[in-house]
């Protein structure tokens, strides 16, 4: 069973696909279903072409993402704490000098900032352990640590959870956090993409949740930028169809 789980992972990669079709059509030409064949090698290459134009790629990723837009912190309810999810998370603003968590549209622990400083809530937790053999000092949540205080958020503001590999931990060890600390509302920070299926598990964690989605990008002013087939865009479609077949999952554990 968690092979055939990675398989169908794996296969959420569109170049991935594209291969499988491929030798899937090499067999149906070695018994010389030659149409059937064909049709087969079109359909692998164009899967992966359409999917790496940057609009087709939006297009998908919208199916998600519309279903919750990004929010202004100001507006947000008060809270326990705030919940900032790691993956996704890129630091490259660290070498930025004078940055600051209103600089950073696109950055899930920027959001977690902002709400804080917005005094929305008085505890950040970061969720988030990654694949580091479990090395606690070098979990996602201890580098997010370092990031957010760059955005003017003190240590003494913080709490780790250091253990979660994916979104089902996240909300496990989140709940376990929330329950020694007497947490009952919080402010889950994840992007907008990941927020469906992170509300999913949440909720069946037993935590009371009010959504902080961030978007993931920005817009496309040149056409170039919205019609050129690009490496990015197709890896941006593919964490797109990861997505839904992950809350696909969720939805029937539940």
């Amino acid at each position: 069973m968690q092979a055939l789980q990675s398989l169908l992972v794996a296969l959420t990669f569109p170049p991935a696909l594209s291969v499988a079709l491929l030798i899937v059509a090499a067999l149906f030409a070695l018994i010389r279903w030659r149409r059937i064949a064909m049709a087969t090698a079109v359909l692998a290459v164009a899967w992966s072409a359409l999917l790496a134009i940057p609009s087709v790629s939006d297009w998908v990723r919208g199916r998600l993402e519309s279903r919750y837009p990004p929010v202004d912190e100001s507006t947000l309810p008060q809270a326990d704490a705030i919940v900032v999810l790691g993956g996704a998370t890129h630091f490259y603003w660290l070498e930025r000098q004078n940055v600051t968590a209103y600089d950073l549209e696109n950055s899930r622990l920027a959001a977690g900032a902002r709400a804080w400083l917005e005094g929305k809530a008085p505890v950040i937790v970061l969720s988030g352990g990654g694949d580091n053999g479990g090395n606690e000092a070098a979990s996602e949540a201890r580098i997010m640590e370092y990031a957010i205080q760059r955005l003017g958020v003190p240590q003494d503001a913080l709490l780790l959870e250091t253990k979660s590999r994916n979104t089902r931990d996240n909300a496990r060890y989140t709940a376990q956090i929330a329950r020694e600390h007497g947490f009952d509302r919080i402010l889950l920070v994840t992007s907008s993409l990941h927020m469906t299926r992170a509300v999913i598990e949440f909720r069946k964690a037993g935590v009371e949740i009010t959504p902080v989605p961030v978007p993931e990008s920005g817009k496309r002013e040149r056409w170039t930028q919205r019609w050129l087939p690009s490496g990015r865009a197709l890896w941006r479609s593919g964490r797109a169809i990861k997505e839904m077949g992950a809350i696909v999952m969720s939805r029937l554990r539940n």
